[in-house]
């Protein structure tokens, strides 16, 4: 059974940085991309970043570029966001996923960004 546990969210200020992690558990993790999604109160979920398998290609969305980066651990298991230049928009529930995506979506991470 797929299992996605992310972490490493909190309250930061405006400016401020933060590294999520995602330790993903019942796949072959390195035969699969992954994909961080956040969703904001009122706002459908949106894609944020993604990395294939090897960790060698990545993409952003343009909302995110210059300011996050995306990286794994295959050896962990595990894939990391690291989010630098927080903005207030950046606020939201931040969760992991394999691609293609499981139906199975862990609790997420909250990262909120105020002064």
């Amino acid at each position: 059974q797929v299992q996605l546990v992310e972490s490493g969210g909190g309250l930061v200020q405006p400016g401020g940085s933060l590294r999520l992690s995602c330790v993903a558990s019942g796949f072959i993790f390195s035969a699969y991309g992954m994909t961080w999604y956040r969703q904001a109160p009122g706002k459908e979920r949106e894609l944020v970043a993604t990395i294939d398998s090897t960790g060698f290609r990545r993409n952003y969305a343009d909302s995110v570029k210059e300011r996050f980066r995306i990286f794994r651990d295959n050896r962990k298991s595990t894939v990391y966001l690291e989010m630098n230049s927080l903005k207030p928009e950046d606020a939201a529930v931040y969760y992991c996923n394999r691609h293609p995506a499981s139906a199975s979506w862990g609790q997420g991470t909250q990262v909120t960004v105020s002064s």
